[in-house]
């Protein structure tokens, strides 16, 4: 089964066929700003497993200063695909929630919640980590 995707305008489309384990909500001011919310909630996926079916000419990329690439809809900005330097050359994350159909994923953690927004309480029973997965748990 695949599942699809698409920005705000729908000029951009994607398909991905499979998940990879890690989903988080990032809580990173880059996310925070980049997503104009309170966190971001990303999934990884294997890079052949990703596939863009309409609009990649309306796509436009911003490389943030810590080397992560973010691409998104040069129409309506909405974030869709980043790729860290830190993560394996062969893996992207997507913003889950540019996903038009269900998906069988959920957020496994909080990552970078030491950067967190103040003005956000955290109650779900997830895992808390100060920053990435490999960090101290808070």
């Amino acid at each position: 089964m695949s599942y699809r995707g698409s920005c705000l305008c729908g000029k951009v489309t994607y398909e991905i066929d499979e998940f990879l384990p890690g989903v988080a909500h990032c809580h990173c001011s880059m996310c925070r700003k980049f997503h104009g919310a309170a966190f971001a909630t990303i999934a990884s996926v294997a890079a052949d497993q990703f596939h863009w079916l309409t609009g990649e000419a309306d796509l436009q990329g911003y490389t943030a200063p810590n080397g992560t690439t973010r691409t998104f809809c040069r129409h309506c900005g909405s974030s869709l695909r980043f790729h860290s330097p830190r993560a394996p050359q062969d893996e992207v994350e997507i913003a889950l929630g540019t996903l038009d159909d269900d998906c069988p994923v959920k957020p496994s953690a909080h990552i970078f919640v030491a950067s967190g927004a103040s003005w956000t309480e955290l109650h779900d029973p997830l895992p808390r980590f100060s920053a990435g997965r490999n960090s101290d748990r808070i």
